[in-house]
């Protein structure tokens, strides 16, 4: 009986330990993509601190370009910010300048602080999915009305952007490569999120340029790389369609308000 007793005894405690080890496993799974605060702080371009609770970054944006713009033609920052389309844009071939013309927005990103693959398809809405380092939105690959991109690609400036009509007028986004940006930070740099918390690189990686036959549907893949060293999901910017985003979110969305 007494030896029956310190069995039962042992078994539990191995069987205790084990439960253990296993449920601080799955935790340390549930936060392998739990990104650092740092990460979202280099986020420069927000009209109020990022903030965060246990399952939301919370990031405001104003969609005003920290650089010149054509488009700046005739607001209230024209004398700053305005300079005209210099032709250096290699996906135009004939500049035209669009109606529209930037304008202040009020847009708060609700972002996953803990992104995960989702197990049902999340297609890109128009208007804004995503947002780079200047707090500029990124768009997907289609045009207003959802036409293809290349009915405005001759309306891009200098920098790869324009503003957006209609109710969103004066939005201004980016498509495709912020050149801006990678002119900054380098064509391999992180450039910002999608709305499902998977961060946005450039069309570099590892000394080469990547093409959208080198990446997935959602047009990204899991490596890791100097932001990231253990290795995350992220999409890239290619200089082919759909440039940004495939068929949809790699992972579920946030919010746009």
């Amino acid at each position: 009986m007494f030896l029956r007793s310190i069995c039962f005894i042992v078994f539990f405690i191995i069987v205790s330990c084990d439960r253990s080890d296993s449920d601080s496993l799955d935790n340390s799974n549930d936060n392998a993509n739990q990104i650092s605060a740092s990460i979202y702080e280099r986020i420069y371009g927000t009209t109020s601190e990022i903030y965060f609770d246990d399952n939301w970054v919370y990031i405001n944006v104003n969609s005003l370009p920290d650089h010149g713009s054509p488009y700046y033609e005739g607001t209230e920052w024209e004398e700053s910010l305005y300079v005209p389309y210099d032709g250096s844009n290699p996906f135009v071939s004939n500049f035209i300048l669009n109606p529209n013309r930037i304008s202040e927005q009020n847009i708060l990103f609700k972002i996953p602080r803990n992104p995960s693959q989702s197990s049902v398809s999340n297609p890109t809405a128009m208007g804004p999915i995503g947002v780079a380092l200047n707090g500029v939105p990124f768009y997907n690959q289609y045009g207003a009305g959802g036409n293809p991109l290349d009915q405005e690609i001759n309306s891009f400036d200098q920098y790869n952007g324009h503003p957006a009509p209609g109710q969103s007028g004066g939005r201004y986004h980016y498509h495709m490569e912020p050149f801006w940006l990678t002119e900054i930070y380098g064509r391999n740099a992180f450039l910002g999120f999608l709305l499902d918390g998977f961060p946005v690189f450039g069309p570099e990686e590892n000394g080469s340029i990547l093409t959208s036959s080198d990446l997935d549907e959602f047009h990204g893949h899991f490596h890791e790389n100097q932001d990231f060293p253990n290795g995350i999901y992220h999409y890239h910017l290619t200089s082919d369609a759909p440039y940004l985003n495939g068929v949809g979110y790699y992972g579920s969305p946030g919010t746009i308000n």
